[in-house]
This record gives structure tokens, sequence and C-alpha cells, in this order.
């Protein structure tokens, strides 16, 4: 499956439309996004199951600030429209494959119910 490039008008629908979805945040000017790009892209060829994308964070600082991105590249994962993981740095292809295999298996409603418990002590 191709790559998708996300903009404030596609996330959202993106995410709701997905089960599983991994992100990309980079930027034209850097260089270690630049090197993981081709890992990425070969990665979402592999994977099934999951939906990659990229969000510029040049042209979508606004995402990128709703985001708290501070270094790029950064990965995150939805599941379920639930963010479930947050890492700046690339990683190499065993890792992200463990990772998104952790992410499969993640028990959902243990992970909304732990939700729910913190919101009631907030």
């Amino acid at each position: 499956m191709a790559v998708l490039e996300l903009n404030k008008d596609n996330f959202d629908e993106t995410i709701q439309n997905n089960d599983i979805v991994i992100l990309d945040f980079w930027a034209p000017w850097c260089g270690p996004c630049k090197q993981f790009a081709p890992t990425y892209e070969a990665m979402s060829e592999k994977i099934d199951g999951v939906t990659f994308a990229k969000v510029n964070t040049e042209d979508e600082q606004e995402l990128a600030g709703h985001f708290q991105i501070r270094s790029i590249p950064t990965l995150m994962i939805f599941r379920e429209q639930i963010a479930i993981f947050n890492q700046a740095g690339a990683m190499a292809e065993a890792d992200l494959t463990a990772i998104l295999g952790k992410a499969k298996e993640l028990d959902m409603e243990m992970v909304r119910k732990e939700i729910a418990e913190q919101a009631d002590k907030a």
C-alpha cells in the first residue's frame, strides 16, 4: 500500500476510517527523515492491516503543533482512534515490525478502561 500524505483536511478521516495508522512526522530538510523514508515506504508494502501515512511538518505546522512534535522524524501509532505510541527518531525495519506487531496485539478494551479510569481520577 502506498504511503498517504496527510494534511489537516484528511487527517481525521484517515484516523477514523482505519484500524491502525502509523504516522511519520517529517520535513524535507531533515537528513534523518530522508534516510528513514525508504525503510518506511518498504514497510508500507510488507505489513498488512496498517495504514502508513506521513505528515510534512513544514506544510502542516498546525498538526505538528497539535501533537507537540519537537523533533523529527517522530513516529506515532493510532489504533482505533487512540494514540498508543509516540517516539522521536527513525527506527530500523526490525524494530518497526516489532512495534507494529505489539500494536496489533494490544487489548484495546483494557486501554479504553485505563483511559476511563485516568479520566475519573482527573
